[in-house]
């Protein structure tokens, strides 16, 4: 079974030709050793920083960060599933039906892949 990186983001960048400065450049953050940072999971790229990758990279966030995706794609799962399980408990109600199926969609394969939402 191969293993899931944290992140792709060496991968994509040497598939586009782009140095770790240049990257740097691109992204405004000062130098490679940042980019570096991000590639080897030491340093978090903020939220603006990702969309960047995004667009410097031309490949999508979820691709970019398939393996941080998984872990918290598996733990928002989880904790929609504990939510479920209290809601059931109250007295049923639209809202409450409203929520259980945004929860059960959370749940669900199909709304787990980004990709699917076109």
């Amino acid at each position: 079974m191969a293993r899931t990186l944290q992140n792709y983001l060496r991968t994509y960048r040497k598939r586009a030709g782009l140095s770790q400065d240049e990257v740097a450049f691109l992204l405004g953050c000062g130098t490679e050793a940042v980019v570096s940072r991000y590639e080897n999971g030491a340093r978090r790229p903020s939220l603006e920083t990702v969309l960047t990758y995004q667009v410097v990279l031309g490949i999508s966030a979820h691709e970019l960060f398939r393996g941080l995706f998984q872990k918290v794609e598996k733990e928002a799962r989880e904790r929609a599933q504990i939510l479920a399980e209290g809601l059931r408990q109250a007295k049923p109600n639209p809202r409450i039906s409203r929520k259980l199926n945004t929860l059960a969609a959370i749940a669900s394969p199909a709304f787990s892949n980004p990709d699917d939402h076109s």
